[in-house]
């Protein structure tokens, strides 16, 4: 009794606590999208509703949203595609990571080098990606899942209050003065200001999409498009690198995803180059060790836990995760065994010091856009997907004819080999440059399944901050048995090892006030400043009988659709 008790006076307190912001929920029978992008997943459910599967539906989102949310959908980036199919076959991984130019060196940056020019860019894998999924899953001819991005940047489509207002930043911000196609293509209808209901219309990028949609991925790897891509690194100070070669070199892999069970669900995430999968794995099965549910989901207790896993697995992945086509990624990672042993150094009383765990990688002295969304289709199967430009609109590079934005994401290679600092650069080998090499990344679509069946379809954007808000929701869902709008909302907790301080979405609201103190006097330094972390459009489904709850996460924009 005592423990419903606790649970009970938990859910309540957080209902109390973000009763004034709700996010947008759908319930449906036969399918579900959501992303951020109200048009993505209106897209997507129309595809559905054509008779395509969840696949085809996330190929025609993920391209509609390159027209309708440029600060992170794109062509011009890259990311991780997670399926689970509804036929028993096993899940798997689309990785379309972005590479370093064959012209790539390990010390090609300083680290006061710009994260906006034509050098920071990756060789794009967005198209590759998706054209990958769809040869291996889809059912719908390819030219119909591209023809309603055509005509949305051909067109136009109405700008919503959150677009207009990142717009408004970027255009107004001083870095961006340089990039004159970046202001040409993404100019306010009046000159000034844009405005929600305002028209964004994209002719180049139609032209760009319509080679797609005609030629699959060789109309972005080969011919014009290749070739306005390359032509683009010798524009302005001529310092990018990737050629016609690099694009045609480029191939997105099929790999099997990271797989753990976690009270007695299957749970799914990316594997190298993403970090995601092996971290919040690792997380889990140091978690599973502890019965967080019987202390509460708000005592100190539980979340002191929480920080100290994710001291610890942060460090696992600074250390030893890059690309395992380079670098040899150590097995136990993964294992129960290994998580055991890290959760046997828990303290239960007080913070471990970050640098405490870690004297084998010397510290210097002292001195994020991606997009997830959810889909699921009338069989059960489901995608989770995430990709990014990295920084919000990339290195704010479109491509002079092709309307485009082009990543900036060599910047989340390890820029100086051996320099780790306590502000969180890292300089372990793992990660460092090599022509060819995928880059770490944070990524973490993941898929919840129990008896073979999907229950939870997750992901966030947010930099280093995306595992563990995947952990929060896994954990709110699975842990605390929250309906998900409720997880959804909560508030979510992060740490990355360096820098050594907890982020809290909660520390600014007195109801969670004790609960600050008592971590503070554990030793866990709070960073105290108001603070949102991610962006999770996900999907549960319930079983009996089989009903999908999508829930567009509030935080920055997002929209649920279903049929």
């Amino acid at each position: 009794m005592r423990h419903v008790t606790r649970f009970t006076i938990a859910v309540a307190l957080l209902i109390s606590t973000v009763a004034a912001k709700q996010p947008q929920t759908v319930e449906a029978r036969k399918g579900v999208v959501v992303s951020v992008s109200e048009p993505g997943s209106k897209v997507g459910v129309s595809i559905l509703k054509q008779g395509g599967n969840a696949v085809d539906a996330a190929v025609a989102t993920a391209l509609t949203m390159a027209v309708t949310y440029p600060p992170a959908g794109n062509i011009g980036g890259g990311g991780f595609m997670m399926i689970h199919p509804a036929n028993g076959r096993p899940p798997v991984c689309i990785d379309y990571r972005e590479v370093a130019p064959s012209a790539a060196t390990r010390t090609m940056f300083s680290l006061t080098d710009s994260r906006h020019s034509r050098k920071i860019v990756g060789v794009p894998g967005t198209v590759r990606g998706l054209a990958l999924a769809h040869q291996k899953y889809g059912k719908l001819p390819w030219k119909q899942l591209v023809t309603p991005a055509i005509a949305m940047a051909r067109d136009g489509f109405a700008v919503d209050a959150h677009l207009a207002q990142s717009l408004n930043k970027f255009l107004n911000d001083k870095k961006t003065e340089p990039f004159t196609e970046f202001r040409r293509v993404f100019a306010p209808p009046d000159g000034k200001a844009w405005h929600k209901g305002d028209r964004l219309v994209q002719p180049d990028l139609a032209k760009t999409l319509t080679k797609i949609a005609a030629h699959g991925a060789d109309g972005f790897y080969t011919g014009s498009v290749a070739k306005l891509i390359a032509a683009e690194m010798k524009r302005g100070k001529g310092n990018g690198l990737i050629t016609t070669k690099d694009l045609a070199n480029y191939r997105a892999k099929s790999r099997k995803p990271i797989h753990t069970i976690f009270r007695g669900h299957d749970v799914y995430g990316p594997p190298p180059p993403s970090s995601g999968g092996i971290t919040l794995v690792l997380m889990l099965n140091m978690i599973e060790k502890f019965n967080l549910r019987e202390k509460g989901r708000w005592s100190a207790e539980t979340n002191h836990l929480l920080i100290e896993t994710m001291r610890r697995a942060y460090l696992e992945r600074a250390r030893h995760l890059g690309d395992a086509d380079f670098v040899k990624i150590p097995a136990h990672l993964t294992t129960k065994k290994y998580a055991a042993k890290l959760a046997k150094t828990i303290n239960r009383d007080k913070a471990t010091p970050s640098k405490q765990l870690a004297p084998d990688i010397p510290l210097a002295a002292e001195g994020t856009s991606t997009t997830h969304f959810s889909v699921v289709d009338s069989d059960g199967m489901a995608v989770a997907n995430t990709y990014t430009l990295e920084n919000s609109y990339g290195s704010r590079v479109v491509v002079q004819g092709g309307g485009f934005l082009l990543n900036n994401e060599m910047g989340d290679f390890n820029w100086k080999p051996g320099y780790t600092d306590r502000r969180g650069r890292i300089g372990t080998e793992a990660n460092t440059i090599q022509p060819g090499k995928r880059m770490l990344s944070s990524q973490c679509p993941t898929l919840v399944a129990k008896n073979g069946r999907i229950v939870l379809v997750t992901g966030s954007p947010g930099g280093r901050t995306i595992i563990n808000t995947a952990l929060s929701v896994v954990l709110n869902v699975v842990e605390f048995e929250m309906p998900l709008p409720q997880a959804i909302t909560a508030p979510r907790l992060h740490h990355q090892w360096l820098p050594d301080a907890a982020r809290f979405e909660g520390t600014t609201d007195a109801r969670h006030a004790e609960l600050v103190k008592q971590l503070t006097r554990m030793g866990h330094a709070m960073n105290n400043a108001s603070y949102s972390q991610g962006d999770a459009h996900s999907i549960y489904v319930s079983p009996n009988p089989r009903r999908y709850i999508g829930v567009a996460d509030f935080r920055r924009s997002g929209f649920a659709a279903g049929y």
